[in-house]
């Protein structure tokens, strides 16, 4: 299927790994001019490096958690000329206690989870919105619909997600803007390799027996009873960012997980 997303200029941050990494690669498969982003020069290299043969990739390192941070990669981002894709994939988790999460914690996680994709939907959507045409894409997560009790910090950041994106969206009115989330469940990335270890060290179990048993146990609402891959989230992303049609909405990607028909 041809998505019509030829010569279109996307930015994904946190694309250096996992699902954002991915979901650049979608996009470069697809015809686009790619943006990708990461924290430290290092892992952007690596990605450019990496996904350079499969079209034109442009990348910086920075903290989109620091103002500093966002506006670099605005700027260097809007160079070489507007933007038509934005995808808001910044995002960290772990797993805590919730009585022991201080109010610097939640902070922390506001700031990174929610207040990146603000940063950068601040500048990009309004030129968007001039021009007349454009795309956002914001990374929300199952979670957000049903909080999980040893991340109920994440949930609600991605909760918060869903809000800012039906936000945006009643922004885009009479324009071919579109501002979508898309909320993948569990999948897995070298991250989530990562939220294993400390789910483990929470339930105090072998980590092995806990990614063996844990769509039994822990999701057993799951009606794929597997770890979604980033490849199906990437190609989710790229589908909805490549839909006039649709604005506004919360596309779920999480293996059914959420008992409910919408």
């Amino acid at each position: 299927m041809d998505m019509k997303l030829n010569g279109k200029r996307v930015l994904v941050t946190g694309s250096a790994s996992g699902i954002g990494r991915a979901t650049a690669q979608t996009f470069l498969a697809e015809g686009a001019e790619v943006i990708v982003h990461g924290l430290t020069e290092a892992e952007v290299a690596t990605a450019r490096e990496q996904l350079a043969p499969l079209g034109s990739v442009a990348g910086l390192h920075a903290d989109l958690g620091t103002p500093e941070g966002a506006d670099a990669l605005i700027a260097f981002a809007a160079k070489d000329g507007p933007l038509d894709v934005l995808v808001n994939n910044v995002g960290i988790f772990s797993v805590k206690d919730f009585a022991a999460l201080t109010d610097e914690e939640w902070f922390h996680y506001f700031n990174i989870n929610v207040m990146t994709a603000v940063r950068m939907s601040r500048a990009f959507l309004p030129q968007m919105l001039a021009r007349g045409t454009g795309a956002v894409v914001n990374l929300a997560s199952e979670a957000g619909v049903k909080p999980l009790p040893q991340m109920v910090h994440y949930s609600v950041t991605k909760t918060a997600m869903i809000g800012l994106t039906r936000g945006m969206a009643e922004l885009t009115k009479g324009t071919q803007v579109t501002v979508n989330a898309v909320l993948p469940g569990p999948t897995w990335t070298e991250g989530v390799a990562a939220y294993f270890d400390g789910l483990a060290a929470a339930k105090g179990q072998p980590v092995d027996d806990i990614i063996d048993n844990y769509f039994r146990n822990d999701e057993p609402t799951s009606l794929i009873q597997r770890f979604v891959k980033a490849d199906e989230v990437a190609r989710m992303i790229a589908f909805v960012a490549s839909s006039p049609a649709s604005n506004g909405a919360a596309y779920r990607i999480e293996g059914g997980i959420i008992r409910s028909i919408l």
